[in-house]
């Protein structure tokens, strides 16, 4: 079992300044957008306001941190082995206090587990050691490159040097997974070769790989774009196709966000053809809906319902790349005529039921709107640390889930 220990902190300030490709670079205000955390009545909640632009509180006192896990602990007593996320807004290496929780939780046999980090607030590479010894048994290091000379100027690391020792001492002590943001002509090539040599020589886990998002179609929602003029961000069947080839050039795992896990054929594994033997456990559509989705899902689903024989039921893609992220400046652009009378959202998406259901009614017919599961797959920063039958196990559950949505909320069949 796996408790969050959340030390806080707000991007760009808890991080020694942003990184020049940060999803939250040039966010200048908060926007309420409304989500399924709203009250009925009311649109916005902390979830789509300070929430999405993760910028909700100061760094927590270790005393506040320990508290709560301590809380959740006993919350969740006798469901096995425990171990501590620990993970904030801001990066966690700045946490000024970061040595003294992993050594209280280790005080409590709770191994800790380092979330996202850059590494930026370590300013001598031993802290590397230090934390293995307070029980750290896992790091995921976002090392961009291993030139310190690239991390310097992109990362806008003050000690590149340093953390790049200590993500060495980590790699070559216990299980890293490093993590890149691809930035096309910049940490891609041989320059991205090359810090992979070095995370393979040094023993590490595996290597996340995580596409550039430059514009809102691509996902920033919080009025930023571009984060970087002059960058176009690779086309997704590009950036695939990287991830693949990374993967087979290496004996690590390597996987990409928003797609693909080569190992475990992920996102949407099950709409693989080899796979297909799988989709007798979709229990049986009897609702009529459309289903919106995002533009890179849209195909797999659509190929799903179709291998299932779901005949009442569309998917629609908006032009928003990541499902999550929709909308309701997305839901405005449809096409109503491809919309039927039940219409089922992403359970994430950012839009509240009220503005849902007035945009998707302005044709003068009105229609029922429910939501769909969180998700219906399991991203690359999950499913590296998974199993082929693991992504599979979990995406039957959640699409179990949609066509329960879609037989509740769609016209049955007569």
């Amino acid at each position: 079992m796996q408790l969050v220990a959340d030390v806080g902190g707000i991007p760009g300030r808890d991080c020694n300044g942003f990184c020049k490709y940060c999803y939250f670079r040039k966010v200048k205000e908060v926007k309420t957008f409304g989500c399924a955390h709203c009250l009925p009545n009311k649109i916005g909640c902390e979830r789509c306001s300070k929430g999405v632009a993760e910028s909700q509180g100061d760094f927590k006192s270790p005393f506040q941190v320990m508290n709560e896990v301590q809380n959740a602990l006993m919350m969740n007593m006798g469901r096995g082995e425990v171990s501590a996320y620990i993970s904030g807004g801001g990066d966690i290496s700045c946490y000024p206090h970061l040595e003294d929780l992993t050594a209280s939780l280790n005080q409590f046999s709770i191994p800790s587990i380092l979330g996202y980090t850059c590494g930026k607030g370590i300013t001598d590479s031993e802290i590397a050691s230090r934390l293995i010894n307070n029980g750290v048994n896992e790091v995921s290091f976002t090392i961009f490159s291993s030139d310190p000379q690239l991390r310097k100027s992109w990362v806008k690391d003050p000690n590149p040097t340093e953390a790049l020792k200590a993500c060495q001492i980590f790699c070559e002590n216990i299980d890293l997974t490093g993590a890149a943001v691809i930035i096309p002509g910049i940490n891609d090539g041989d320059v991205l070769r090359q810090t992979c040599n070095d995370l393979e020589e040094w023993g590490a886990k595996g290597m996340l790989l995580m596409r550039f998002a430059n514009t809102f179609n691509e996902g920033l929602i919080l009025g930023n774009e571009p984060i970087i003029k002059g960058i176009e961000s690779q086309p997704v069947e590009e950036f695939g196709e990287l991830v693949r080839q990374i993967n087979s050039e290496y004996k690590f795992r390597v996987s990409g966000t928003p797609i693909c896990d080569p190992e475990t054929g992920g996102p949407f594994a099950i709409a693989k053809d080899e796979n297909e033997v799988f989709l007798q456990f979709i229990k049986p559509v009897t609702g009529e809906a459309t289903l919106i989705t995002s533009k890179i899902a849209e195909p797999y689903i659509s190929k799903i319902f179709h291998k299932i024989e779901a005949e009442n039921v569309n998917v629609v893609a908006v032009d928003k790349e990541i499902a999550c992220l929709i909308t309701k400046e997305d839901l405005e652009n449809l096409d109503l005529d491809e919309i039927r009378d039940a219409v089922i959202l992403p359970g994430r998406s950012f839009v509240h039921q009220l503005d849902a259901e007035r945009i998707l009614s302005t044709d003068g017919i009105e229609r029922l709107v429910g939501r769909g599961p969180d998700t219906l797959t399991v991203d690359g920063e999950l499913s590296i640390d998974m199993t082929d039958e693991d992504v599979i196990e979990r995406e039957l559950e959640q699409f179990n889930d949609l066509v329960d949505a879609i037989n509740f909320f769609g016209m049955k069949k007569i």
